[in-house]
């Protein structure tokens, strides 16, 4: 132990990591719903078929909403939970984020792959996007970034080409690509 620690008592380190534990979670639930309203927003723009009556975008829609309300049904939890614990020092946020770092790397993945969708496609998109993720969770080189490449080309072409030509159901094609 050093200086620092010894001298703040354990229920103050315990009440500022809780402190800090709320305070991360009302930040990652409010970037994670505007997230989410803007993929609702987006929905309303796929294409759909003609057996389709609710349209495309009607499933995601309703999904997005329920993340939504959940979301913030979670930030009014831990703003109850932040109005509970003393002004001590937010050491505990910083921590909650770095120990979360693999989770929000993969959300910013997704969103990339979200806006990048409608500009590169969807099977291109899907490709890198799940090319990326595997890179963030640890294959990083030799034989387990093959094996990410070929499990990145199974999912990402071949779920494109299951919906094209088995369900015939059309995925963003992409403007540039």
């Amino acid at each position: 132990m050093n200086d620092a620690t010894q001298t703040v008592s354990r229920p103050e380190r315990e009440t500022s990591s809780e402190r800090g534990k709320a305070l991360a979670n009302v930040i990652f639930n409010a970037g994670l719903a505007a997230l989410f309203v803007g993929l609702f927003i987006q929905a309303g723009d796929l294409p759909s078929s003609m057996w389709e009556p609710l349209g495309a975008g009607s499933f995601p829609r309703l999904v997005l909403s329920a993340l939504v309300i959940f979301n913030l049904a979670i930030m009014v939890q831990s703003m109850t939970a932040l109005r509970g614990t003393g002004r001590a020092a937010s050491v505990g946020a910083r921590r909650w984020f770095l120990q979360r770092r693999l989770a929000f790397a993969t959300l910013a993945a997704f969103a990339i792959y979200a806006l990048s969708m409608p500009w590169i496609g969807f099977a291109m998109a899907s490709l890198l996007f799940l090319l990326a993720v595997q890179f963030i969770l640890g294959a990083r080189r030799g034989r387990r970034l093959l094996i990410a490449a070929i499990i990145a080309a199974i999912f990402g072409l071949g779920l494109y080409a299951l919906f094209s030509h088995v369900f015939l159901i059309s995925l963003p094609p992409g403007r540039l690509w």
